[in-house]
């Protein structure tokens, strides 16, 4: 394969004095909302160009050819586009990224306003995105990825996205549709993205885990564990996490491809790092990664394939990688007024498990406050909760708080996984459940967090009030 050439953008057209204003607009609102701390300019300046230009998004990168890179899938995104954005710029490429994790339309779009100038020219760079799997077919159409890389699919959001079958049937749509060209990057251990758009003749690369033994088992938050062809029951050689792993149909005889990058050891050492061996063509890499996980493995294994599949070179992977820390609330720590803070953002029952799993290698959590709301952007569904493998945690926990909207189920569900009712405070409000949780902490100790989406932006931004952390877009 050819090394990765940046393709030179074609010239942009005259602007209309709609997209002028659009721009203008665009380039306004991210400046206010970086002065008034309202987000940081990650998505407002999207949404108000595209009320005035629905279609700057495609004029301004569509168009002239420049190079697109979308990460999609239920967990992962946001940490595998971070690795592969620091993979890319140590291989020498300008990168335009969406490091907050604005997945949405109105998201990607804000990267292209940002990165114009005031004449609608985008310089020859990579555009980086994560992208929300709703918004997949719309940002697809509107700028047809050079590469689209698929992390896994659990269930997530249902009430938003369907089940995992109306998902997969989207990824489908959407992969099925690439550009001869562009180059489709696959989970092969899990048995749904494996076989996406297998029937494509464009570039296809496969990434997964080949270690000598199980890090999991099927438990009842897997999600996929019928074979995708035939409905039959799969068989596994190895489970890695939830339902991925060395997987077979033993009626079908359908079995995961061959892996063309595969993480051949794992050592999670703490919250501190994730030491890996990858297999790739080009020779083996140890890597050493400030983030904790299972999963970090999957994350890596799929930005390093997208990285050879474009034919980018990795000699400075390593180097790259081990730079990158946690993004916001991905088991971030926090230190402030003597205390030690753990945030962790979970969302569904696979990202609970692996996030239980990440702070049992630290004998955490003993002090917890748990907050999920379940508004429109976390999901309204809730039923997910009873999925989650709080009995695994619940004798390490010697005092939960409980707060969010449904504050009650989960203490209720707490109550089911064996926690003494005793233990457990329920504070609905976010500041006054962090100060109750807090004061329980001694001088030194540590407070664990886990959080879905807005209650983790909520206490994160408290934090930062309290001048702990930065802003979040900034992490």
């Amino acid at each position: 394969m050819l090394p990765y050439q940046l393709p030179t953008p074609s010239l942009a057209r005259p602007l209309t004095a709609r997209r002028f204003a659009a721009l203008v607009a665009g380039k306004a609102a991210a400046v206010a909302a970086r002065a008034t701390g309202r987000g940081g300019g990650t998505s407002l300046p999207g949404m108000v160009a595209r009320r005035i230009d629905p279609e700057i998004l495609e004029a301004l990168v569509g168009e002239r050819g420049i190079p697109v890179l979308a990460i999609t899938g239920s967990n992962g995104k946001t940490t595998t586009a971070r690795f592969t954005a620091a993979i890319l710029r140590a291989a020498g490429l300008p990168v335009a990224h969406n490091q907050a994790g604005a997945n949405l339309v109105q998201g990607v779009t804000s990267i292209a306003v940002a990165a114009s100038d005031l004449r609608g020219r985008v310089p020859a760079t990579i555009v980086l995105s994560e992208v929300d799997e709703g918004a997949l077919p719309q940002i697809a159409r509107e700028i047809p990825p050079r590469a689209l890389l698929i992390t896994n699919l659990f269930r997530d959001q249902l009430d938003r996205y369907g089940e995992i079958y109306a998902v997969a049937d989207t990824f489908e749509t959407v992969a099925a549709a690439l550009p001869p060209e562009s180059l489709l990057v696959v989970n092969a251990d899990d048995p749904i993205v494996a076989g996406l758009a297998s029937g494509r003749t464009g570039p296809r690369v496969t990434f997964g885990l080949d270690l000598p033994a199980s890090t999991d088992a099927i438990s009842r938050a897997a999600d996929t564990i019928r074979c995708p062809r035939c409905r039959a029951d799969l068989k596994y050689k190895r489970v890695y996490l939830s339902h991925m792993g060395q997987w077979r149909c033993p009626a079908c005889r359908l079995a995961r491809p061959r892996l063309d990058l595969a993480v051949t050891a794992v050592e999670v050492r703490g919250l501190a790092a994730t030491h890996l061996t990858v297999r790739t063509p080009d020779g083996e890499l140890q890597l050493a990664i400030p983030q904790s996980g299972v999963h970090v493995a999957y994350d890596a294994a799929g930005a390093l394939a997208l990285a050879l599949g474009l034919g980018v070179r990795i000699d400075h992977a390593a180097e790259a990688l081990a730079s990158v820390g946690p993004a916001f609330g991905r088991l971030e720590r926090i230190s402030g007024d003597g205390h030690q803070v753990v945030l962790g953002f979970a969302k569904n029952p696979t990202s609970y498990n692996t996030t239980l799993r990440a702070l049992a290698t630290e004998d955490l959590p003993k002090e917890l406050l748990i907050a999920v709301s379940n508004t429109l952007v976390d999901g309204e569904d809730f039923a997910w909760l009873w999925d989650v493998d709080f009995e695994s945690a619940v004798d390490r926990i010697e005092h939960a708080t409980v707060s969010g909207l449904r504050a009650d189920e989960i203490a209720n569900r707490l109550k089911y996984a064996g926690l003494d009712p005793s233990r457990m405070t329920v504070v609905p409000e976010r500041v006054p459940a962090l100060n109750a949780a807090l004061a329980r902490i001694p001088p030194g100790g540590t407070l664990t967090i886990l959080a879905s989406y807005t209650p983790t932006i909520e206490l994160r931004e408290e934090m930062r009030r309290r001048g702990w952390v930065g802003r979040y877009w900034e992490a």
